[in-house]
């Protein structure tokens, strides 16, 4: 029986997330049965509280809706319960309204399918060079050897990154969002940010000079009514680019491997064919759930299920809690390769439905497409170490055993 009830759980206290997974279930479950819409008041700091949707369908309600409900004072609790985000109206992810339509229309051409076509075929060669690398060593830590290299190094394609400073963006990266471990602080991630939009910076400049065939040039060469992108929007998006890009891949990537150790059942399925690639990336990424949040502003007052969310309010939607809601999901507890449908949210949903989506699901098509031709078996070489967060779920270590296919 969990110990992870509605009326104890802190959900802005990364500790939370440390719980077996099986009992962030279990906490889930109760939260849409007991109190699907929730108010949770915020312990030991001057800040007020917030109100937490659990179910697929009031989280659905929320994601279409951004007229009543707005992303400019920020999208994750850390902002959000802090009155705002710094980069509100000028980064896609915090901007709604005109000039949200405007910016997602530029970044959309910059990630349409046809123009990403060589990035995935080379996503698709790193990949299996670095899995097979990993079946020929034998031992790895699978999230740093093999996961850390994908997602990075393709955003890094995109955007032009020079190939020696990818590494400490990797590491910038990681502080920004979460940690390693608890001694990590709110500190190190904001030096972390800030640095990122430096170098960003530094690279637009560059750009502008001498411009390329890649996503940061896009940003400094188009216009949007005749105006050009102002340098904060520039570095804003950027940074979005990287973080967004970044995270949720390489997590979902860990964690799937971690899960199909786990389910041997679903790993000879997907071994043998049973089960297509294309339907293994959606599972993963609802088993996975990678950003368990992200949140709004209410704008004006409006009712959600039987409750009043008033004007001002903060609204948080718990993707790890949609994605497996017994209404929309039939054993949800259950990792299925095969699961058809599979409506999960881990990418956002409605006006701010992650324009990178397609490019992370080819990361991950990628990974186990690798997995399948060059392992025959994986097994746990070690403990695996949580990254600590209350917005990202994954693992920064998994070790791992491979014997190779043959």
């Amino acid at each position: 029986m969990t110990t992870l009830t509605v009326e104890c759980a802190d959900l802005t206290d990364p500790h939370t997330f440390l719980a077996p997974d099986a009992e962030l279930v279990e906490m889930w479950r109760g939260f849409r049965s007991a109190s699907p819409v929730h108010w949770h008041e915020v312990e030991g700091r001057a800040v007020p509280g917030f109100w937490v949707l659990s179910r697929h369908r009031d989280v659905m309600e929320v994601y279409r809706d951004n007229k009543r409900f707005t992303s400019e004072s920020g999208n994750v609790l850390a902002t959000l319960l802090e009155g705002g985000d710094s980069a509100a109206g000028r980064m896609l992810a915090v901007t709604d309204g005109q000039r949200h339509s405007e910016l997602r229309n530029l970044m959309l051409k910059a990630f349409a399918p046809r123009m990403l076509e060589p990035v995935v075929a080379g996503v698709r060669e790193r990949t299996d060079r670095l899995v097979r690398s990993a079946v020929e060593a034998g031992d790895c830590d699978f999230a740093r050897d093999v996961a850390e290299h994908i997602p990075m190094a393709t955003i890094a394609d995109l955007l032009g990154v020079p190939a020696g400073d990818r590494d400490e963006l990797l590491d910038l990266t990681k502080k920004a969002l979460s940690a390693e471990d608890e001694g990590s602080c709110a500190d190190e991630a904001i030096v972390a940010r800030n640095e990122l939009l430096f170098y960003f910076a530094e690279l637009a400049a560059v750009r502008r000079k001498d411009p390329r065939d890649d996503v940061l040039s896009v940003l400094t060469t188009s216009t949007i009514n005749g105006e050009p992108l102002t340098e904060q929007e520039i570095i804003f998006n950027c940074y979005s680019i990287i973080i967004g890009g970044d995270e949720t891949s390489r997590l979902s990537m860990i964690s799937g491997m971690r899960a199909l150790m786990e389910h041997p059942e679903q790993w000879r399925r997907l071994k043998s064919g049973e089960v297509t690639v294309e339907k293994a990336v959606e599972e993963v990424l609802r088993w996975v759930s990678p950003a368990m949040h992200f949140g709004r502003r209410v704008r004006e007052d409006v009712e959600i299920g039987g409750r009043l969310l008033r004007a001002g309010d903060v609204v948080t939607l718990w993707n790890s809690s949609a994605n497996y809601d017994e209404d929309l999901f039939a054993d949800p507890s259950s990792f299925d390769l095969g699961r058809t449908p599979n409506r999960h949210v881990a990418f956002g949903y409605g006006p701010h439905f992650c324009p990178g989506a397609y490019l992370g699901r080819a990361e991950i098509a990628a990974m186990l497409s690798a997995l399948r031709t060059h392992v025959a078996e994986a097994v746990p070489n070690g403990p695996a170490r949580p990254i600590h967060s209350n917005f990202l779920h994954g693992y920064s270590s998994l070790p791992v055993s491979l014997s190779s296919a043959g």
